[in-house]
C-alpha cells in the first residue's frame, strides 16, 4: 500500500502538482505514513528525476520550478508531523545563500534554495543585494557548510570575490565551502577567484554541493 503511494507522491513532484503533493502528504498521515519515509522514498525520488529531466533537455526551467513547489507543499505538510514524532530529515549540509551586493536578481537564487532544500539542505537564504559582512555574519550563526553566491550582472561578479575575501578575514575560509553561479559566471571565474566549486543550474548546483559535502 506505501510503496503505491511513494510512487503517487513522486508523480505529483514530476507533474508539478504542488495541491496533489500536499493532499496526498495529508492521506500518507492519515493512514500512519512515517513522514520520514514519505519525504524520502516518495517525493525526494520524484525530486530525483526531475533533476534528471531537467539535465537531458527533457524538462525546463518551469518544470524545475513546478517540481520544487511541489516538494515544497509536501514537507509544509509533513514536517510538522515529522518534528512531533521526534524524527529529523537527515541533513545533507548546511547552506547560507544569498544574491551578492549590487544585484537584485531573485529567481536562479531561489531556485537554487529550493532545490537544495528539497534534496535534504538546510538552506538559509538571505535574499538579494547582500553586503560581503552579511554572508561573514549568517555563516558564522548557522555554521554553515557552503556559502552559496549568485551574480546576474558581470559587474556584480566581482562581490562573489569580495565574500570570499571577507571570510579569509574573519577566519572561516577553511571551514566553509564556496559555491558560485549566475549567468555570467564560468568556471575560469570560479577558478580565478578561488571558490570551490560552479554550477551553470540549478540542478547543476545540487550535484555540486552534494560533491562538497563528499556525498
Amino acid at each position: 500500500m506505501s510503496e503505491e503511494l511513494y510512487k503517487q507522491m513522486a508523480q505529483a513532484v514530476i507533474d508539478g502538482d504542488d495541491d496533489e503533493a500536499s493532499a496526498l502528504a495529508q492521506r500518507a498521515l492519515e493512514q500512519g505514513v512515517d513522514p520520514l519515509d514519505a519525504i524520502n522514498k516518495g517525493y525526494t525520488a520524484g525530486m530525483d528525476v526531475v533533476g534528471e529531466l531537467y539535465s537531458t533537455g527533457e524538462y525546463f526551467l518551469p518544470d524545475l520550478i513546478l517540481g520544487g513547489e511541489a516538494m515544497k507543499a509536501a514537507l509544509a505538510a509533513l514536517e510538522p508531523a515529522l518534528k512531533a514524532s521526534g524524527q529529523e530529515r537527515e541533513v545533507a549540509g548546511v547552506v547560507v545563500l544569498g544574491t551578492v551586493k549590487g544585484d537584485i536578481h531573485e529567481i536562479g537564487k531561489s531556485l537554487v534554495g529550493s532545490m537544495l532544500s528539497a534534496n535534504g539542505f538546510e538552506v538559509y537564504d538571505l535574499g538579494i543585494d547582500i553586503e560581503a559582512d552579511e554572508f561573514v555574519a549568517r555563516a558564522r550563526e548557522y555554521k554553515a557548510d557552503i556559502v552559496a553566491l549568485s551574480a546576474l550582472l558581470t559587474t556584480t561578479m566581482l562581490h562573489q570575490r569580495d565574500v570570499i575575501e571577507h571570510l579569509a578575514e574573519a577566519g572561516l575560509r577553511d571551514k566553509v565551502k564556496v559555491m558560485v553561479g549566475g549567468s555570467p559566471v564560468t568556471q575560469g571565474w570560479a577558478d580565478q577567484i578561488g571558490a570551490d566549486g560552479f554550477a551553470e543550474d540549478a540542478a547543476g548546483a545540487v550535484g555540486v554541493a552534494k560533491k562538497l559535502m563528499g556525498a
